[in-house]
């Protein structure tokens, strides 16, 4: 696992939380951020963005992720999920997150700014589907 300096921890939740704030969330009210460092040390944010059609709701995670590949990054070290209550990444966004790395660093923050878990997507999504599985 790649070690993170103090700084680039706290500004990966700092670019999170103030991401947070764009969140499109007319229904739930509950706003994330994220913040996903490229192995490049390009950081790509995300927010959650809701849909009255609930299912097509997306996550703050995979907007990062998919705005991250769609400028030609693949390959990442880290990330900041940023919530009121340092709410942890989905099921969808785990597995999403797993087909990038399952090393990649997890910041689960609060609103407040403050770190309330550090773990990695392998500890979020053990025995995580992968490619060796399509056979």
């Amino acid at each position: 696992m790649t070690e993170l300096t103090n700084e680039t921890r706290q500004a990966l939740i700092d670019l999170g939380n103030e991401a947070r704030r764009r969140a499109y969330v007319p229904y739930s009210n509950y706003r994330v951020g994220a913040a996903l460092r490229g192995k490049s040390g390009k950081i790509y944010t995300g927010v959650n963005v809701e849909n009255a059609a609930y299912p097509v709701t997306m996550c703050a995670e995979r907007v990062a992720l998919f705005k991250a590949v769609s400028e030609g990054e693949c390959e990442f070290d880290a990330i900041s999920v940023v919530t009121d209550n340092g709410g942890s990444p989905c099921g969808s966004c785990r597995q999403v997150l797993a087909e990038f790395g399952l090393d990649i660093i997890v910041l689960i923050a609060d609103g407040e700014g403050n770190l309330v878990e550090k773990t990695t997507v392998h500890a979020l999504l053990p025995g995580a589907f992968g490619p060796e599985h399509l056979v």
